[in-house]
């Protein structure tokens, strides 16, 4: 009798360790890991908030610059999901066969600005050729993304260089790990003046934009998106999501333009 409620407890035990994987499985489909660019974290936690309600699917994002994003896919980071604020880490990663070139879409764009402390005397600065912005900044240093790798960073090189106040302005710049350490080294005054994207400076109050870089001085702001090839089938719903009304009400409440769902090159 004992050996047979033995044999009979054995075997409920072994049906509820099969049935672990299973369920475990079954929780991890309901969930969805993003890795998207610093300068989304305000747009896309209300996003994803309204995904979540929508849907069901629980969303975790991880928010840094775009260049240690792919880095961490390149090194096998567990990510669903990819925003980058440049198509160029998009096609970083997209050469290593980690993305879904399919799934890959152009869905957003922004504006790099001027900043300045929010009661600074700075104001209506005209950016043009010949801009100098090093003799703007004085004594002091400007407040930027790493020029290196970092979008923000990039575009900002790119837009001095265009406008031949690089040489000049190279040895006054406080370079950051991202555009919103960017940001905070202005909202905190320890820099007078700094490089970031409209929608940064929108969401801190301690900051105004005191002048927008032209069109043409800098590639076009563009946030492209794309599943992973580990992704889970919740991101094809994902990334519907993102391209619906819903999600371009909230991405243009806070200052991004929403891309006509062109898929990217």
């Amino acid at each position: 009798m004992f050996k047979t409620m033995s044999i009979a407890a054995g075997l409920m035990a072994l049906a509820l360790t099969a049935a672990l994987p299973a369920r475990a499985q079954s929780q991890s489909a309901d969930s969805l890991t993003v890795f998207a660019a610093a300068s989304l974290k305000n747009a896309l936690d209300d996003t994803n908030a309204a995904f979540t309600k929508a849907t069901g699917i629980k969303v975790t994002a991880s928010y840094a610059a775009s260049s240690a994003l792919a880095k961490q896919i390149e090194n096998g980071a567990p990510a669903d999901i990819f925003i980058s604020a440049d198509l160029n880490w998009m096609d970083y990663v997209a050469g290593k066969n980690l993305i879904k070139a399919d799934s890959r879409t152009n869905l957003l764009g922004n504006k790099l600005v001027l900043i300045a402390g929010k009661d600074s005397k700075l104001a209506n600065v005209k950016i043009d050729q010949g801009f100098d912005i090093a003799k703007l900044a004085g004594d002091n240093r400007i407040a930027v993304a790493d020029v290196k790798a970092v979008p923000a960073g990039l575009y900002a090189k790119a837009a001095l260089e265009k406008l031949g106040a690089w040489a000049a302005a190279e040895p006054k710049l406080a370079q950051a790990e991202n555009v919103r350490a960017t940001l905070a080294f202005v909202a905190r005054g320890e820099t007078p003046i700094g490089i970031v994207y409209e929608t940064d400076a929108k969401i801190e109050p301690s900051v105004k934009i005191i002048g927008t870089f032209p069109d043409g001085s800098y590639p076009p702001v563009t946030y492209p998106i794309a599943a992973t090839t580990s992704a889970k089938a919740g991101a094809a719903k994902y990334l519907a999501f993102l391209r619906g009304d819903a999600a371009k009400a909230i991405f243009e409440r806070y200052g991004f333009s929403v891309l006509a769902n062109a898929k990217a090159s």
